[in-house]
């Protein structure tokens, strides 16, 4: 389930590592594999990257996937933004997930957030025409922030989240509502 590319600095080629052409949607950070793998279980027709840089995470989403006998999803040990930039080819994407990232409360750490201007270039390029990115976060602040990045974009035009009330959750979401901790969500639709 695992991948590593062969080169790192070449796109990756979705077809040869699914050994079939489907839409792809990826979940950036995707932690220990609770979302990405309930999803892929739900859908069978399309195909799923994990993208995560922690390595037992990676391991967790591993265990997990196989134990659920599912062949539509891979995971790569990666930094996201990187593997957004440089492995992930242009207009091949049907959606990406970016759920719960790291809000980097403290001001000195906000460069650090992945919402940044020039990521979500990245993110478009990547996008296929029509494709969208689900995002979601329990931090106020951090939430704002990515308003107001998403405010100077013309290309990602913000739409309703469909409401399914069995949507899969992440570990985080679990234990935020757990705690009573509202979501803020935003999708975006590529223009």
């Amino acid at each position: 389930m695992e991948i590593s590319p062969a080169d790192f600095f070449q796109p990756l080629n979705f077809s040869e590592i699914f050994g079939r052409d489907a839409p792809l949607e990826i979940d950036l950070g995707s932690g220990e594999g609770a979302f990405l793998a309930t999803t892929a279980q739900r859908h069978p027709e399309r195909n799923f990257l994990g993208i995560e840089k922690l390595l037992g995470r990676v391991r967790k989403t591993c265990r997990r996937v196989e134990k659920l006998g599912l062949e539509n999803v891979r995971v790569l040990r990666l930094d996201s933004t990187f593997a957004v930039r440089v492995l992930i080819p242009r207009e091949s994407v049907a959606a990406f997930h970016i759920l719960f990232a790291d809000p980097w409360p403290k001001r000195r750490h906000w460069p650090r957030r992945l919402i940044q201007p020039d990521f979500l270039d990245a993110i478009s390029g990547a996008l296929a025409p029509g494709g969208e990115v689900r995002m979601k976060t329990d931090d106020a602040p951090y939430f704002q922030h990515m308003r107001d990045v998403l405010k100077t974009r013309s290309d990602l035009c913000e739409t309703a989240w469909p409401d399914h009330p069995h949507e899969p959750r992440t570990d985080f979401e679990t234990r935020f509502v757990a705690l009573g901790l509202p979501i803020h969500l935003v999708r975006l639709v590529k223009t």
